[in-house]
């Protein structure tokens, strides 16, 4: 009798988060602002030929090597980050290797260390939700071969400090460690488009070859529909990756795309300016409420909210607004995640909560 591999048996099967585009949609962290109108008019200007022949993505990532400031050699386009996980982790994870991580976090991280068979290693955040980087030091062994930080951090919406994280480098040179920055954008005090501040973990690729650092088209540039993720690192780990990815594996609509969507940093950094401004809408009005939140440098905010989020969630449904609930990530018991919408959405979005946590109370 065919059998898949146990690892694949006893997963948990994954289910697409979305129930229902019956709404203005909260509750997937994506762009409510759309994407560039630069985009869509190369979309409208692809020819028959434009989408018949296979696509070079290396045209692509000399594209955002230059965006980037570092060599091709580092850069490796994906079909999403979703894509970048997996070449990563199957790259350097064996069956029983740890990876390791800090909960609450992305999902899709211990879901593919279970489906490689790898031995999962949490660790529990506090009450604060930070990134708890002395316990994570505390538990790399030799056994340690991957580490997965999401910073910003989903879905807590928080932060860790530069140096923790290279910290964390530092003391396991024989892991991968990959630190997610799909929300990059969201998290420095002023969006010019370019890297600055301090804050990516890029420009530290040179000086640690275990480093990984990875991003996204899907959020700030309003891609998620044509999925393209980066990740970059040394070029000599970048290339095992290469050996046995698919050669066509960013498809060429998205690459089409991409020289629009780099060029236009006028239209990202007004989004970021207004999601920024969303944020404060948002902890203004949970301060209003009494409500628990965490200070969020991404898209989103992360609440408590009065009663099983699942009921917050459907008293929110019923006014229009999707938002997801979060009670299932560890410590994050009566949480729910809000998007940050556009600035005309945000009013309607704002009465939403009032009405369904005044429904709750009652």
């Amino acid at each position: 009798m065919l059998k898949p591999r146990a690892s694949i048996a006893g997963l948990r099967p994954y289910h697409s988060p979305i129930a229902s585009r019956a709404g203005l949609s909260l509750d997937l962290n994506e762009s409510m602002a759309g994407c560039s109108p630069r985009v869509l008019a190369r979309l409208r200007s692809l020819s028959a030929a434009d989408v018949s022949l296979y696509p070079q993505r290396e045209v692509g990532e000399r594209l955002v090597a230059n965006f980037l400031g570092i060599a091709p050699e580092q850069v490796l386009l994906t079909n999403g980050m979703d894509e970048a996980l997996s070449l990563l982790f199957t790259t350097y994870l064996n069956a029983n290797d740890e990876l390791l991580f800090a909960d609450p976090t992305f999902v899709m991280y211990p879901t593919l260390g279970e489906a490689l068979g790898a031995r999962v290693v949490r660790v529990q955040s506090r009450e604060d939700l930070a990134l708890p980087v002395a316990d994570l030091l505390g538990r790399i062994s030799p056994r340690t071969r991957v580490i997965a930080i999401a910073n910003p951090n989903n879905p807590t919406g928080l932060a860790a400090a530069r140096a923790d994280l290279l910290k964390i480098a530092e003391a396991a040179p024989d892991a991968a460690v990959l630190i997610d920055e799909a929300y990059f954008e969201f998290y420095c005090e002023e969006f010019c488009g370019k890297e600055f501040c301090g804050k990516t973990l890029i420009p530290d690729l040179a000086r640690h070859p275990n480093l990984f650092v990875g991003r996204t088209f899907s959020k700030v540039y309003g891609l998620a529909g044509l999925r393209l993720g980066v990740l970059t690192g040394a070029a000599e780990q970048i290339g095992y990756m290469r050996r046995w990815g698919l050669p066509f594996n960013v498809n060429a609509v998205a690459l089409a795309c991409l020289e629009e969507a780099l060029a236009d940093q006028a239209f990202v950094s007004e989004h970021v300016a207004q999601v920024r401004e969303g944020r404060e809408r948002l902890a203004e009005l949970f301060g209003e409420l009494g409500l628990r939140f965490w200070p969020s440098q991404t898209n989103f905010v992360l609440v408590r909210v009065d009663a099983p989020a699942q009921t917050f969630v459907a008293s929110m449904q019923r006014r229009g607004v999707l938002v997801r609930n979060s009670s299932s990530n560890p410590g994050c018991d009566g949480c729910v995640r809000i998007t940050v919408g556009t600035p005309s959405q945000m009013d309607g979005v704002l009465q939403a909560i009032r009405e369904a946590i005044a429904e709750i109370r009652r």
